[in-house]
């Protein structure tokens, strides 16, 4: 065999030879399990669609204990199946993230086989450039052999130049494969963190379902009791912060403030449907002693995780529930933000921050409950000027005087839909 040839042979040869390490049985398998994950994904979410519209419709129903009851229920049901399918999209990750280790571990070692196949072949080209025509002349047995050995070397060129592109294929394809692992690394670290979210929501709404009956003692008329108390005490507890809020003073100065535009705070809930307007609405001097509404209100299942609407600092936290018959915010959490406003977040069952802490856009900061001045559960979402709101005892009301709470005077009340 000529040298040529001997060349053109080791090329293909050695352009053959890399191995594939994840086995095209192997990804087919990999392809299936995904495939079947993502048909149990699609129930799962039809399941939690269902559980959903059932809460609308209690929601919906005069409040009674049973009502309650049901909803807490049907609350947890669909936590449950939301765990569920998270653990779905977790595993989902989990194959996806094998499926492209499996890409990468093959193209590094395409491209470790290539590279070492180019080299050889260039440092054989070498060693037959240096002879001189007349060695290679006599080198064959005839001029017929001469020149299919330059046929030979014309075709190891082409060779070796489709195999240089290829070369250069696979690096862009390893890159790309390497950028949309860390993609799903990171997609599964957020999974994970949403899991712990649920599963702490799950443990709220049966911690919540526990205390309804035991301070019930499952009775009806028990439940219309407490709801007949906080009205009353709802009464009281407004007419003194309406009062001090009056007095205070407060110039808004819009240049301090960032300019109304959709997107400006994120939801915070995942989920939204708005039950009560901002400012004086068709209820609101039904509903409140001032004759307007200084939040919007959102329906929320008790355990609903609540998500802080920008990044900021915890001014405060606190339970007017813990001074004997005040019924106002119940649980809450105010952020102040670097842009001016300030958030208030009202009727948790459940705070996870404390004051001073940082936030995160989109960080549950705790759960949606049944808490302070709350016939159902909702969440209750102000948002101020932050220079106008204060963190203060009401100072006066029966009930409520002592309790510490955010307090504004009446020009720092934003329209939240202004701004979400």
């Amino acid at each position: 065999m000529s040298t040529a040839s001997r060349i053109l042979a080791l090329v293909l040869a050695l352009c053959a030879c890399a191995p594939i390490i994840l086995f095209a049985q192997t990804a087919e398998e990999i392809r299936s399990q995904i495939s079947s994950q993502r048909e149990q994904l699609n129930a799962l979410n039809k399941e939690i669609a269902s559980y959903e519209k059932e809460l609308q419709v209690v929601g919906a129903k005069k409040q009674t204990l049973q009502s309650a009851v049901n909803s807490l229920d049907l609350s947890v049901k669909r936590t449950q199946t939301k765990i569920r399918a998270i653990q779905n999209q977790i595993s989902t990750t989990e194959l996806e993230i094998q499926e492209l280790s499996g890409h990468i571990i093959n193209k590094e070692e395409a491209i470790s086989v290539d590279s070492a196949a180019i080299a050889e072949t260039i440092r054989r080209m070498h060693e037959t450039a240096n002879a001189s025509l007349v060695e290679m002349v006599l080198a064959n047995n005839s001029m017929s052999d001469f020149w299919d050995d330059t046929e030979n070397t014309i075709r190891i060129q082409d060779t070796m130049h489709k195999h240089a592109t290829s070369l250069e294929v696979a690096k862009i394809e390893l890159t790309e494969d390497r950028d949309a692992e860390e993609k799903k690394r990171e997609q599964l670290v957020s999974q994970r963190s949403n899991l712990k979210s649920e599963e702490q929501s799950l443990a709220v709404q049966k911690k919540e379902q526990t205390a309804l009956l035991t301070q019930t003692k499952n009775q009806e008329s028990n439940y219309q009791a407490i709801i007949a108390q906080k009205t009353a005490a709802k009464k009281t507890f407004e007419s003194a912060l309406n009062d001090l809020e009056s007095k205070l003073q407060f110039t808004l100065d819009p240049s301090k403030l960032p300019a109304a535009g959709k997107g400006i705070l994120r939801w915070p809930l995942d989920n939204v449907r708005i039950t009560q307007q901002f400012g004086r609405t068709a209820d609101s001097g039904r509903l409140y002693s001032s004759g307007t509404h200084n939040g919007v209100d959102f329906a929320a299942s008790i355990g609903t995780p609540v998500r802080a609407a920008l990044s900021g600092t915890v001014m405060a936290t606190g339970n007017t529930d813990a001074i004997s018959g005040c019924y106002s915010y119940g649980k809450w959490v105010l952020l102040k933000h670097a842009n001016g406003l300030a958030t208030l977040y009202a009727h948790l069952s459940q705070i996870n921050v404390a004051e001073g802490g940082s936030v995160s856009t989109g960080q549950t900061i705790g759960y949606s409950g049944n808490t302070g001045y709350a016939t159902g559960p909702h969440l209750h979402f102000t948002v101020y000027a932050a220079g106008a709101v204060q963190v203060r005892p009401l100072g006066s009301g029966k009930g409520c005087h002592a309790a510490v709470m955010p307090v504004s005077a009446q020009s720092g009340y934003l329209n939240p839909l202004d701004y979400l």
